[in-house]
Parts: structure tokens; C-alpha cells; sequence
């Protein structure tokens, strides 16, 4: 799976995807600063997933016109250590993730939209 790690996501969380994921930065794909939109287009075309912490994405964009799955992390701030917690949910999550969705972790925490 070729997963992206959206600039609001601590670049350090790359090493603690489960093995066989290749995970990129926005910044190592060298897209930093791409708004939303322009992201989720170019991304597309080599990622299976985007992984943020924007909460706004699925409210900004119609997520299910691209080619790659959103996976949103609810966290209290996007230091790796409140990221670390979260992983092994992405990672089962990202075990049957579909293209053109959000999956929001943790779920059982995430309002309701």
C-alpha cells in the first residue's frame, strides 16, 4: 500500500506503519504547500491513501471523485506521540480501506457527520 503522510502529520509516524506500507511525505513527494484539492489530485495518481489530521478535507472536497482513500486522525495535536497510539487502528484499517472514502480514527470518538 502507498500511503502519504499529509504535512500535518508528523513526518516521524513514517516508521511506525506496519511493514510492507511505503509511506511519503507531502514534502518528499514535493508537494508541500498544495492546498486540498490540488493534493488529493496528484496523489491519486501514485498513493492508495492520504493520511491527515485535517478534519476539514471530507467538508472541502468530495472525496469520492478521486482514486484514493482519506484515513483522518482525531488527535489533540499532531506530535508523534499522540500519533503513535492511533497506529495500530490505521494500520487494520488500512488492511481494507477502499478508494473514494474516509475512514476517521479513532471512530468511535469522531462526531458524527
Amino acid at each position: 500500500m502507498r500511503v502519504l503522510l499529509d504535512e500535518n502529520v508528523d513526518r516521524r509516524v513514517k516508521q511506525d506503519f506496519a511493514v510492507g506500507h511505503e509511506v511519503v511525505t507531502v514534502a518528499e513527494a514535493g508537494w508541500a504547500g498544495k492546498k486540498n484539492g490540488e493534493l488529493l489530485r496528484l496523489a491519486q495518481n501514485g498513493f492508495d491513501v492520504l493520511v491527515s489530521t485535517d478534519k476539514g478535507i471530507p467538508h472541502q472536497q468530495n472525496v469520492s471523485r478521486f482514486d484514493l482513500a482519506v484515513v483522518l486522525l482525531r488527535v489533540k495535536s499532531n506530535a508523534r506521540e499522540d500519533l503513535v497510539p492511533l497506529m495500530e487502528e490505521v494500520d487494520a484499517a488500512l488492511a481494507s480501506v477502499e478508494a473514494a472514502t474516509v475512514v476517521r480514527i479513532p471512530a468511535e470518538r469522531w462526531p458524527h457527520s
